[in-house]
This record gives structure tokens, sequence and C-alpha cells, in this order.
């Protein structure tokens, strides 16, 4: 069947053809192709169905009695039969659409499924839905579950401008939703991959509009493409947690999808140091934001616009560096489960004030980075690549740190590994919970053990350190000496002074044998 395509105008055609027919058990079913706009689906009605929906619309509508070809009794699954009350009956149908071109019956609606993939027969089914439970599901404070197709539909009826009512029915009228969406607090998006019910609709792909919904605190969508969700930034100045499951490749392309109209943009902020060309609204009531279940391979710069977040969810995705997280002083709950990290050198740097860290499912074999965040209480390490118990002295002296999870890591097939492990945390041993069991008495007695040994080490290796400095000391010491006795040995010799020597005369002249007189 022919994918859907989405027309930039509303077309209004629609057309019913009945193109087969089967027989089930003693009776026949008619397969009919509906198509409205360039959305098509099949219906399956036998005769039955369609005898009920003329005596309906011969009552309501004043239909003609005579416009259905009549019942028969002998003969009626014959394949003449079959073929001609086929001809009869596509040609009732397309006669009823003509008689009814925008204001369809409730009756013929329900019959040619327009409530489920038809614009108007979407819009009106809700409508008096809402019309009728509206107002209590506001009042429980429920979470309100909608489908992107009804999303679309509601979307493309406020872009053609028509009247909100089009059948005369005030309960079908487009004003219920209007009202509800403006009020309703806690919001559900589900979608679907693949085409919708018989119908060529890929629910995933419709584009649909948020602005309509004024107050909302809670939102989640899932399997619609980012492309396509329009006016959630609308929602801004409300929106309290976020949800985006199976939708995203980016972070960008939901916390700020303007930011491809602009080439540079910064957060708004009091002051503003650099040149830009547009000034971004944060999310100003934004606490949680989850991206689960993404395509999204960085942590990119749009996190800058949400810096009251608390608990981020990040797990199931592509990322394999920890970058950017800086920005956000005030998160204390982190889960970057089954992502690609294989690195986490200057992560204490960006996560300062995290309490709880899920990093399972990564690439780790190393814990260095992780020694400095000294407000973890929760870390989940399991089904990573980690073998050396010697990794956790990273973590052994967080003050903070209660609950550890190493399972499924090929350090967990150590003999004694949980009490190697919790030997490093020292005098903390008996606060630690291992891979979510608690220490017991004998393991406490087992570590302090393993730390007395590591303690005489510890002293050993100090003393054998400190002869080895004094030996160090004494050959330095030594050797010195030595090079100040060579010292002394070679000195030089003064030179000799003059002497002086006696003439042969009389008359004593003093003389010099080295150098001039005076």
């Amino acid at each position: 069947m022919e994918a859907a395509r989405f027309p930039a105008e509303d077309s209004e055609g629609r057309d019913a053809r009945i193109v087969g027919s089967e027989l089930v058990e003693n009776y026949t079913v008619y397969i009919i192709q509906v198509k409205a706009d360039f959305h098509q689906w099949t219906v399956k009605h036998r005769y039955s169905d369609f005898h009920d929906l003329h005596e309906k619309l011969t009552g309501e509508k004043m239909v003609d009695k005579n416009l259905l070809p009549p019942k028969k009794i002998i003969g009626k699954n014959s394949r003449s039969l079959v073929e001609k009350r086929q001809k009869e009956l596509e040609v009732y149908l397309q006669t009823l659409l003509a008689k009814f071109p925008t204001a369809t019956p409730k009756v013929l609606s329900s019959f040619l499924h327009f409530h489920l993939y038809e614009i108007n027969g979407i819009t009106a089914a809700l409508s008096e839905e809402l019309f009728h439970r509206g107002e209590q599901l506001l009042l429980a404070g429920e979470v309100f579950n909608i489908r992107p197709l009804q999303l679309y539909a509601i979307t493309q009826q406020l872009r053609k401008g028509k009247p909100t009512c089009v059948n005369g029915d005030a309960k079908t009228d487009l004003g219920h939703i209007l009202d509800f969406t403006c009020r309703l607090k806690y919001l559900k998006i589900s979608g679907t991959r693949g085409p919708v019910g018989t119908s060529n609709i890929q629910e995933h792909l419709l584009p649909f509009d948020l602005s309509v919904f004024k107050s909302l605190q809670q939102i989640e969508i899932n399997h619609c493409e980012a492309k396509h969700i329009q006016g959630l930034i609308s929602s801004k100045p409300t929106l309290a947690t976020l949800s985006i499951q199976f939708s995203a490749a980016s972070m960008k392309d939901i916390l700020v999808p303007e930011a491809s109209e602009f080439d540079h943009w910064e957060p708004e902020c009091p002051v503003l140091e650099c040149p830009v060309t547009a000034i971004v609204p944060t999310w100003k009531s934004l606490t949680t934001l989850d991206m689960s279940h993404n395509w999204i391979s960085n942590i990119d710069d749009s996190v800058k616009l949400i810096r009251k977040i608390e608990f981020l969810d990040l797990s199931h995705n592509e990322i394999s560096t920890v970058e950017n997280l800086q920005h956000l002083y005030n998160l204390i709950h982190l889960d970057l489960s089954y992502n690609k990290l294989a690195s986490l050198e200057g992560v204490h740097a960006k996560l300062g004030n995290i309490k709880t860290l899920n990093l399972a499912g990564n690439l780790l074999e190393s814990l260095c980075g992780l020694n400095k965040l000294y407000s973890l209480v929760n870390l989940d390490l399991s089904n990573n690549k980690i073998e050396q118990i010697e990794e956790i002295r990273n973590i052994g002296r967080l003050p903070c740190l209660e609950k550890l999870v190493l399972s499924n890591n090929p350090l967990t097939i150590i003999p004694d590994y949980r009490t190697k492990v919790l030997a490093k945390f020292w005098d903390r041993a008996s606060e630690v919970c291992l891979d979510n069991t608690s220490t017991t008495e004998k393991e406490l007695d087992t570590v302090e053990v393993l730390k007395a040994i590591e303690k005489a080490k510890e002293a050993k290796n100090k003393a054998n350190n400190s002869n080895k400095k004094i030996s160090e000391d004494s050959r330095l010491t030594a050797s010195s000496s030595k090079a100040n006795c060579s010292s002394l040995n070679a000195r030089p010799s003064s030179p000799s002074l003059p002497r002086p020597v006696s003439s042969s005369k009389g008359n004593h002249v003093l003389k010099y044998t080295n150098g001039v007189g005076p």
C-alpha cells in the first residue's frame, strides 16, 4: 500500500470503493477502500451492516429508502449476485458521500471509520469524548493519552480556518478540545511505527503542533519524529517533567529546535559578553528530563537551557563522552547506562553535586575520574569491563557512597570478590551495600583480616621506603665526604717566595732571583 503523503493544503477529497469480497462462514463480507485526502484505509462489512446503516439514515437524515439494493434470500452468495451487489453498494456509498460532503452523519462516519482515520471524524469523536469527560479528567488530575494522529487532525482543522462545528452537533465542536488543552497539565503522546490499523498512515511521520497546550507541567512523547514535533517550546514557562523516547537524534532537536535558524545563539541571561544572533529563552521550570531510548550521540550545548534540571536520564543512547554537564548546577541524579562510555577522565569537574550515577552497560575498564565525586551515594557500574580489584581504590574513599553495583563485570569471578571489594572501603565497609546485598558479619570479619594484611603491607612498604631513603642518604653523604677529601689532597702548592742573594762586592746590594727588584 502506498505510504501516506501530507498535503500543503487540505483537499477535502473523499471516496469509497468496494475492491473485493470474502466468504466468511455462510455470508459474504465486502472489502471497502476509503480515501480521504492522501490517506486511505480498508473497512469490511457484510450486507446486514449496510442495511442497519440505511435504516438509521432514512430515519434521521431522510435518505431515499430505495437507494440501497434489496435483500436476496436465495443465491445470496452466488458469484454473479455478489459481483452485482458489490457494484450497487459502491454506488450507494458514493451517493451518500456526495449527499454529505462536509457534515458527515455520525452513523456514516462510524461505518466508514472516519473517526479513526479522517480529520473531521477524528476531531469530532475527540470533541464529543471531552464534552462528556473533559471536566472530570481535569479535576482528577489524570494523565491524558492522545495519539499523534489525533494531534495531527487538530492541527489541520485549526489551519483550515473553518467553523469549529461542521455537522451542527454542539457536542462535536472543536471548542471542547481547545478548552481542554488550555487547562490540561499532564499529557502522554504515544505513536506507532509502521501503518496505523488498515491504513497507509505512518503515524510517527505526522506533523503536529503542541502550542494549543497552555498549562502543561508534564509531557511524555513516544515514537514521534522530533522534526515533526512543533510548538513544544511554548510550554517552556510551565513544564517541569519532559520525557522523549524513540524520537530524537540529538538533544538540540527537542530543547532548542530554533537553533537551526541561527548562526550563533545563547540562552537568555542578564549579561552577555559575546555577540549573538539570537537569545533563546530557557526552560524555566524543567527539573526532570528523560531522553532515554533515542539515538543521541553526544551531550550538546543545548543543556545550557535547562539549568534547573535535577534528574537527567540519557540511558540507551550512543553517547561516548561526558560533556557540557558542568552547566547543570542542580543535577543530582544522572543515568548514562547502556551507552558507549569507555573513559571517565575529568568527570568530577562536570558532576560536582551528583548523588545517583548509573553507568551500567558501558565499556568501562577504569574508574579513574570518580575519585572526587564526594556527594555520590548510589553508583551502578554493572555490565562493564572492569577486571582489577585495584580499580575500587578510585571510589573506596568516597565519604557518602552507600550502594554500589558491580555485577556482570570480569572482576566478579575473582575468589572472595565481595570481601576484597569491601576491604577497599576501609572503615566504611559495613555501610556499603554491594550488588544489592547487605554486608554480613562474616564478611566484615574477613574484611578486617584483609585490612590488617593491607596495613601490614603498607607499613612494610613504608619501612622499606624509609630504609631505602636512609641508605640513599648515607650513600650520598659518603660520596660527598669522599669528594671533599679528594679535593683537599689535590690542593696545589703555594708559589715560592723570592730569595735574596748577597753581592760579591763590598757594597751589600740585594738582588732577587725571581722577578725584578723594588
